[in-house]
């Protein structure tokens, strides 16, 4: 596994979005300077905005112009706008079960 992801320079963050902002105006927001090839706002587990998202575009010259849009106000917020940072790997945490259990003859019962 590659433990050394490298930056895709196409695929920005875009955070400090309105919550109201829907992915389409995202979208329309972003589409100025190039074509947009993916597009995910972030949401919670009841479908609220987070307030940020991940905007890829066609080329890398589209996503250099697109950095344009930092510090841009957009519904009263300045938006932070940067290549994206790839996913660090997870740490996985064990939940304890079956496999943590040790019998041993010193347990007691209670």
């Amino acid at each position: 596994m590659n433990q050394n992801p490298q930056k895709n320079p196409k695929k920005l963050y875009v955070g400090n979005l309105s919550w109201a902002l829907t992915e389409n105006e995202v979208r329309e927001l972003c589409e100025p300077f190039g074509e947009v090839t993916y597009l995910k706002l972030i949401t919670d587990e009841n479908g609220r905005s987070r307030g940020f998202a991940f905007v890829e575009f066609a080329t890398e010259e589209a996503a250099q112009k697109a950095l344009e849009l930092n510090e841009q106000e957009v519904d009263g917020r300045a938006l932070s706008v940067s290549v994206a940072r790839p996913r660090k790997p997870r740490r996985r945490f064990n939940r304890g079960g079956r496999n943590n259990y040790q019998n041993s003859n010193n347990s007691q019962s209670f």
